[in-house]
């Protein structure tokens, strides 16, 4: 018999419902699959080589989350406006914290990382307004990294993943990105000098005034 008659063809193994949850989720997070996006069952199972149980036990996991939502089917959530102040409360709560906790852990290295973003954002008149959202998105979830809490790293995840993807998108202006930019220097100085209590309470002064432009601007 020919060799090739030998060989059979082996199907992929399908994925593990905890496997199918971790892909969705990355996704999403990553804005693979966008807000307001229908999720299809059948089209999941498919592209992810899994059964139907395992995609809508993710499904309802990603539910609980608040990532996606059920209306006539499966659609990844879109904030709106109504939304924000609750949002703004919990970067508030995470951030905060996370940044006291950073205060007492970050290390040598942490320190030079964070210095060379804020030195980098304080570029922004003469950088792309995309690449400075990348550099400021970068400073805030590295502090919540600093802070050892994979807890606070998941949920500020979360948190984020809405934050950017508001209906009414605001673009700060240049006075508004360099008072934002004083602020990450005068957390990253609490951080270094270990002043724990100071970084907590310039985190939340940071979120505050980041939440009255958008506020004013979105008109609530």
């Amino acid at each position: 018999m020919p060799e090739e008659q030998k060989r059979t063809t082996r199907k992929a193994k399908p994925m593990r419902p905890a496997d199918v949850y971790d892909a969705l989720r990355s996704r999403i997070l990553t804005l693979e699959y966008r807000p307001g996006t229908r999720l299809v069952e059948d089209t999941i199972s498919a592209n992810l080589n899994a059964g139907r149980t395992p995609v809508r036990e993710a499904l309802l996991r990603l539910n609980g989350e608040g990532l996606v939502s059920r209306d006539n089917g499966w659609i990844i959530k879109d904030l709106g406006p109504e939304c924000i102040p609750a949002l703004f409360e919990c970067r508030s709560a995470i951030e905060g914290y996370a940044t006291r906790l950073a205060a007492t852990r970050a290390r040598k290295e942490d320190i030079a990382e964070l210095e060379s973003l804020v030195v980098r954002m304080d570029e922004y008149a003469s950088i792309p307004r995309i690449a400075l959202n990348r550099l400021n998105r970068t400073f805030h979830e590295k502090i919540v990294q600093i802070a050892d809490n994979p807890m606070f790293v998941e949920m500020h995840s979360r948190t984020m993943f809405h934050y950017w993807n508001m209906r009414s998108p605001v673009q700060f202006s240049l006075e508004q990105t360099h008072k934002a930019n004083e602020q990450h220097k005068q957390i990253l100085a609490a951080i270094t000098q270990k002043q724990p209590e100071v970084a907590e309470a310039l985190a939340r002064a940071h979120v505050e005034t980041t939440y009255n432009v958008v506020r004013d601007v979105i008109g609530l």
